[in-house]
């Protein structure tokens, strides 16, 4: 390992929450996440709830309202690809936004 290498304890035995706390993120003012909230109102499954490994989504079902923490979006792109309305208009985060991967 080179000298500027540096190992915080197993990473294959941390939790989801601990390696994302690995993350950097560098949010834009704006989303780059857009759903057609109205699509989701009707949508059945609200995978995108259960498939993103940030998650970035949340149902309120109270508010019957999607909540989109874009901030927190490791751009992997998965709600786009699962969602069954196909209603996620997803960008890459624009410049120098978006997250930072410090391992691997």
């Amino acid at each position: 390992m080179g000298s500027n290498t540096t190992i915080v304890g197993d990473f294959n035995q941390m939790t989801l929450d601990d390696k994302l706390s690995t993350i950097k993120y560098e949010p834009d003012i704006n989303s780059h996440l857009n759903p057609d909230f109205e699509q989701c109102k009707t949508c059945k499954s609200k995978i995108c709830n259960k498939i993103c490994p940030a998650g970035v989504y949340e149902w309120l079902e109270d508010e019957k309202k999607l909540l989109v923490k874009y901030e927190n979006c490791l751009e992997c792109g998965a709600c786009r690809i699962a969602c069954e309305k196909k209603c996620i208009n997803w960008e890459y985060p624009k410049g120098t936004k978006g997250v930072i991967f410090k391992r691997g």
